[in-house]
């Protein structure tokens, strides 16, 4: 039998992949933080790794509204590193 493929919603353009294909982003107790591990405790989010996705994220502010809390310019900068590399 066949394991099955946990999936998840992007928050930035509403489409369900795979988990692995995603970046998971969660809110600490020591703030909002990239997880490639997808282990971290806290309440999660999960963006497509790709530019586009970012855009939406970082213009709609959408972190905010998901984790009903202000969320600091650092922390998109912090997930633009992590999906970009040092690129940006």
């Amino acid at each position: 039998m066949e394991k099955k493929v946990p999936m998840r919603t992007c928050i930035a353009c509403r489409e369900c992949k795979p988990k692995r294909e995603l970046l998971r982003i969660v809110r600490t107790e020591n703030g909002i933080v990239a997880d490639r591990t997808g282990k971290l405790n806290g309440r999660g989010a999960y963006i497509c790794a790709n530019a586009e996705c970012f855009e939406k994220l970082k213009k709609r502010r959408l972190l905010n509204k998901v984790f009903s809390c202000p969320v600091e310019e650092g922390v998109y900068e912090s997930i633009a590193e992590e999906i970009f590399g040092n690129k940006e």
